[in-house]
């Protein structure tokens, strides 16, 4: 089963086995076109020529026979938007997730359907340029040839999809923030459409999630090196397929995902709406399930900063020695007790995200003196974003989704002490994953289900998905950890309070 997983700025490939064994992994980076400071696009052709490229690497170094290849699924970011024309060819650039552009139309929608109504309808508590939709409305106001010339209205998953299959196709998790999309129903939003001014024969057919889509085509085919009777199904939104990955398709489990961002993805047998709109909810990957997914904006990105910035020469040294700067600073980080001799850290270093939304917060080291060294600051870095992480849970726990244990994923999870501190923060019982490529595998796992190969998701994620490493909490830690949680909480609620950020 091959698993393609397209990010922002690169895309990767995984090939597995039926045990979930990856037999080769291949991945093609590009660089985003920021045209102006809110305006971020790129060639929706690139994404193509990379998976194409990826593919062919991917065959020549493992010597697979394209024919032993069952079937595949994409797994991609969401909200980047690719309007095609009636040939599948992009009418434009693909507008990118990161781009804001469309602040005028996302007001407007706002005011047409109120936010309470759109959070209802779409799990999305805000009306921001990010979704798909006010995008949509910008193209009908700025680019009215590219808009009547535009036939289907795409996402990553869903072009990468076409251009396998010349199908048109697509699946709730993906759509899920996109506007478009009826959480509830499982059905397109008929009021957004009529107010975009678009129809559903503008956007691709709705299927469910690792479901078949057809045969590679003839033209894919002679591109890629893929037997012609390779299946391609449908896929997933990126945290959706992690989450299935991960093993993350019962409840009481929940999944978080440390990269540059922080990902918390609980598991319900229903749609979750916070009144206080605290936490979007999305479509799972798993049928008939949903996904509330609290996300904070700088966790890793918050470690990567501090490298940069102040750790210049153990990255050198790192390097020199063959070894990875992360683990190396993290080891400095293991010589300071737990709690950081006071030394509190916000790491809302671009603003926050759940449950606050504050676009306007920074980050903030706090308590530090003239005992204080570069571990001390390390170590807390990593306890701010287990502080983070505990926060979220718990606005989790107060809409009765409970965890009995945390599934670690993204680059966080290569941290034993990160992983420990944030079971000690946590209190909670923490696992890492076997397969470090979790959304490939999901989209995998996805696809052999559909494909027969398994009876039910829950067979195939007990073979395809195993757990690496456990970590338990420290009982005499959790009560440091708790008092640093409480000074975290105050220390930004104090700052909040008057007007600080």
């Amino acid at each position: 089963m091959l698993g393609i997983d397209v990010g922002t700025t690169s895309l990767k490939l995984a090939l597995f086995d039926l045990d979930g064994k990856i037999c080769g992994i291949a991945s093609e980076e590009y660089d985003l076109l920021v045209i102006e400071p809110n305006r971020v696009e790129l060639e929706a052709e690139t994404y193509w020529r990379c998976c194409v490229k990826a593919i062919r690497q991917l065959l020549s170094e493992t010597h697979v026979d394209p024919a032993m290849i069952r079937g595949m699924a994409v797994s991609s970011q969401g909200e980047t938007l690719i309007p095609v024309d009636k040939d599948g060819v992009p009418c434009r650039r693909a507008i990118v997730w990161l781009d804001n552009r469309s602040g005028e139309e996302a007001r407007l929608i706002g005011e047409h359907f109120g936010v309470d109504g759109v959070y209802g309808i779409t799990g999305q508590p805000e009306v921001i340029p990010t979704w798909p939709a006010t995008k949509i409305l910008w193209m009908r106001g700025e680019e009215p040839d590219l808009f009547k010339r535009a036939h289907r209205f795409m996402l990553v998953e869903d072009y990468i999809t076409y251009k396998l299959t010349d199908q048109f196709a697509t699946e709730p998790s993906v759509m899920s923030s996109s506007l478009l999309l009826d959480i509830r129903q499982l059905k397109w939003w008929p009021e957004m459409l009529d107010f975009l001014g678009i129809s559903e024969d503008n956007l691709p057919q709705l299927k469910g999630s690792g479901e078949e889509v057809g045969a590679t085509s003839e033209k894919a085919s002679r591109e890629t090196g893929l037997n012609r009777n390779t299946v391609v199904c449908t896929g997933a939104m990126d945290q959706a397929a992690a989450c299935v990955g991960a093993g993350n398709i019962r409840s009481e489990i929940i999944s978080e995902n440390t990269g540059g961002a922080l990902a918390v993805c609980a598991t319900t047998d229903r749609p979750v709406f916070d009144k206080a709109r605290r936490i979007p909810c999305h479509v799972h990957a798993a049928h008939g399930l949903y996904l509330p997914i609290p996300w904070c904006v700088t966790a890793g990105m918050a470690l990567r900063w501090f490298r940069d910035k102040f750790c210049s020469e153990e990255t050198e040294a790192a390097k020199r020695a063959g070894l990875d700067p992360y683990g190396v600073i993290t080891v400095e980080a293991e010589q300071v007790k737990p709690g950081s001799d006071g030394l509190i850290m916000l790491p809302h270093l671009a603003g926050a995200g759940c449950p606050e939304f504050n676009p306007n917060a920074r980050g903030v080291f706090f308590g530090f003196g003239l005992g204080h060294t570069k571990a001390h600051f390390i170590r807390a870095v990593l306890e701010s974003v287990a502080y983070m992480l505990r926060r979220n849970i718990e606005i989790l726990e107060q809409l009765g989704i409970g965890a009995k244990q945390i599934r670690s994923m993204g680059g966080g999870a290569k941290s034993g002490l990160w992983n420990q501190i944030k079971s000690d923060c946590l209190g909670k019982p923490l696992v890492t994953l076997a397969c470090g490529e979790a959304a490939s595998l999901g989209v995998a796992i996805n696809a052999s289900v559909g494909l027969g190969l398994f009876p039910s998701l829950e067979e195939a994620c007990d073979r395809m998905v195993h757990i690496k490493q456990q970590y338990h909490p420290d009982r005499e830690k959790e009560s440091i950890y708790s008092d640093g949680y409480r000074r975290y909480l105050k220390l930004y609620e104090a700052l909040y309070a008057h007007d600080l950020f």
